[in-house]
């Protein structure tokens, strides 16, 4: 839902259409819950909450401070307690911006805890600043004497000279709420865009012109506000699952962007600018731009062997691999600023930007055609398409073209072969910088041929141990995947690890092949040792070899929100059983097969006797990577049906 005013009247008039249907809205005292709030011990709405948000208001305003025009925002929040021990909100932070010596101010923060009649505040030096990036640091504290039944209550003001960061207010959070609600008072100077994410709806939306709301001292006219009231009520805790994007996208909350400001004196700022605008800045920033023109730079630093390569294909992975080696990312992301790419360099080390634009200038250095792509990572959300928000973007990448055909690339993740992104850059789209043709969006679609393929033939013998040989081969996102786990972890404890998944059995010779040559397979072999006892029956699971998913990963009774695996795949899993005439076969597990909607993916297993060996076949496609909220039943029964296809049907062998 948008909120986007062309007319500030317009928005009024719209605004005020909902009116007759708005339920009243709640107020609260700090320092004083009512006796209905201490006597609650359980949400009704949702009985498993081990707490719940009674009461949360947000305001934010405009007034004048120490002679300064400040946007103000003040928070009031109050949470009730009902399982302490599992309890996880007791830490609360609070984000505020600062560039240079200019910084938002903290002020006012007032905390405690009730614990019925006793009222335990959070002492002045138990308030702390963290700082995270360059520019937003943290003020922390903890709540004392959390117990079952408390009520946590705190409340802060923010004096900001920063109208551009308006804040969004999240309306849902991981806590369901009772109430939630944010007022805003801003001079009509200040125009902003409103949007509203997420599924739920708004059960107060009001606006109103209000006159000679805001006077600046030694100005004669008062400024008329638009003073506006969005609440909701009864918001269901956000519950995040496996394979989403960042929770953000789909969290209840409005979002507000300064697009306009009037001056005192009548002078109009634009602030949200067309993609032209944002071509302009890209393409003549004296800074940035400058990095863009390294060509001849990288022209002499490139072997000779990889200048003098005649194939385009051949060459572009020769310029790839060179700098991908070359370079160590320092784990800064940046998008414009602090981008010195020489410099980086000769340190061998740098940001994500001065790493992808150095790849950028490489393969221009060599004629090959690559546009830098602007790109928000998935846990920083999606970026808006409606207009440039150069906030929403964390990431830069690289297209190449060659003859017509796009490569996305990444050069600072050591893991990744030519043309395979790594997993966070997964996230729908990009906005590719063409400064010749002008900038478009294009979509980030992900490399497709993912494969585990394990392979397992094991012989029985008179004790009811099986021993055998193992293959396992990892292609694509798979591979990546296990490349990572390695680079993170020794052989030893990598082998360690994977036989803390698999405790029932024994590994012996264990091999790893083509590690770090990126553009083969990822193999592992190795042989077993299964001891089943010596009993009349053998029970055997034969899936005792891990697949690529050992759970169900939605157990929601319902999702609101997309399921995103990033990347489609193929789970092939093969098993050659020798009864060595020993056993005869008492039981064998029926065939199963089960089919997604529209080809999306297939679920079968098959089971073979023959001359005393059984043969199994596990196969698992999910041929789409990204599916709507609508799928999220159908996708649970799948992946529900695959569990009990590999946990719930052993083999029964006898004796002869």
């Amino acid at each position: 839902m948008s909120l986007k005013p062309t007319s500030l009247f317009l928005f009024i008039i719209i605004l005020n259409s909902f009116l007759l249907q708005a339920q009243q809205r709640k107020t609260a005292e700090f320092g004083n819950p009512t006796q209905s709030e201490f006597s609650l011990f359980k949400y009704q709405k949702d009985p498993t909450a081990n707490g719940v948000v009674l009461f949360e208001s947000g305001k934010n305003y405009v007034e004048i401070v120490d002679n300064y025009i400040r946007l103000i925002k003040e928070v009031h929040r109050k949470i009730k307690v009902f399982d302490a021990k599992n309890f996880k909100h007791a830490t609360v932070e609070i984000p505020f911006y600062h560039d240079g010596d200019v910084s938002e101010k903290v002020v006012k923060l007032k905390a405690l805890t009730h614990n019925n009649t006793i009222k335990t505040y959070v002492a002045s030096d138990a308030f702390y600043t963290t700082d995270e990036t360059p520019n937003w640091s943290l003020k922390k504290f903890a709540f004392p004497n959390v117990k079952d039944g408390s009520i946590l209550e705190y409340t802060y003001r923010i004096e900001s000279p920063y109208f551009s960061n308006f804040g969004d207010w999240y309306f849902q959070g991981p806590l369901p709420k009772m109430y939630s609600e944010f007022h805003s008072k801003i001079p009509g100077n200040y125009n902003y865009n409103r949007t509203l994410f997420g599924s739920l709806q708004l059960d107060i939306n009001e606006a109103e012109v209000k006159k000679h709301c805001f006077n600046v001292p030694g100005f004669e006219i008062a400024a008329a506000c638009e003073v506006a009231t969005y609440a909701m009520f009864n918001v269901p805790a956000f519950e995040e699952e496996k394979y989403m994007l960042a929770a953000q996208n789909y969290n209840a909350r409005l979002d507000f962007e300064l697009t306009e400001y009037t001056d005192l004196s009548g002078s109009t700022e634009r602030f949200t600018k067309s993609w032209d605008d944002v071509d302009k800045l890209f393409r003549y920033d004296k800074d940035f731009g400058r990095q863009l023109k390294y060509d001849n730079y990288f022209e002499d630093k490139l072997p000779q062997s990889i200048l003098s390569i005649r194939d385009e294909m051949e060459k572009a992975k020769a310029v790839y691999y060179f700098i991908q080696k070359h370079f160590n990312w320092n784990g800064n992301y940046r998008i414009i600023s602090e981008i010195r790419v020489k410099d980086a360099f000769e340190k061998k080390s740098g940001n994500n930007s001065e790493i992808n634009i150095a790849l950028l200038n490489a393969l221009e250095a060599a004629g090959l055609k690559g546009n830098l792509v602007l790109l928000s990572t998935r846990e920083n959300g999606l970026p808006t398409t409606d207009y440039p928000v150069m906030t929403d973007f964390n990431f830069t990448i690289v297209q190449l073209t060659i003859k017509g055909k796009n490569y996305m690339l990444d050069a600072t993740n050591k893991n990744t072969p030519f043309g395979l992104l790594p997993y966070r850059d997964l996230n729908v789209r990009g906005r590719v910088m063409d400064f010749k043709k002008g900038s478009y969006w294009q979509p980030i679609v992900p490399y497709t041929k993912n494969v585990h393929y394990v392979n397992t033939k094991i012989t029985a013998n008179e004790v009811g141990i099986f021993t055998g040989v193992v293959n396992e081969v990892n292609t694509g996102y798979m591979g990546w995947q296990k490349r990572e786990a390695l680079e993170e972890n020794s052989k030893q404890e990598f082998l360690k690890e994977k036989q803390t998944g698999l405790p029932q059995l024994e590994i012996f010779d264990y091999t790893i092949e083509n590690q770090k040559i990126l553009e083969e397979p990822f193999k592992e072999s190795y042989t077993t040792k299964l001891d089943k006892g010596n009993s009349g029956k053998i029970f055997l699971n034969p899936f005792y070899i891990e697949t690529y998913f050992t759970e169900n990963p939605f157990n929601l009774q319902e999702r609101n929100y997309p399921i995103d695996f990033g990347f489609p795949l193929t789970n092939t899993y093969l098993i050659s059983i020798d009864l060595n005439n020993l056993y005869t076969v008492e039981k064998l597990p029926t065939n199963t097969a089960l089919k997604l909607p529209n080809g999306d993916g297939a679920v079968s297993v098959v089971y073979n006797e023959t001359e005393g060996k059984i043969n199994v076949r596990l196969s698992l496609k999910l041929n789409n990577h990204s599916f709507p909220a609508e799928a999220y039943q159908g996708l649970k029964e799948f992946f529900a049906q695959l569990m009990t296809i590999q946990n719930q049907q052993p083999i029964v062998l006898k004796k002869k």
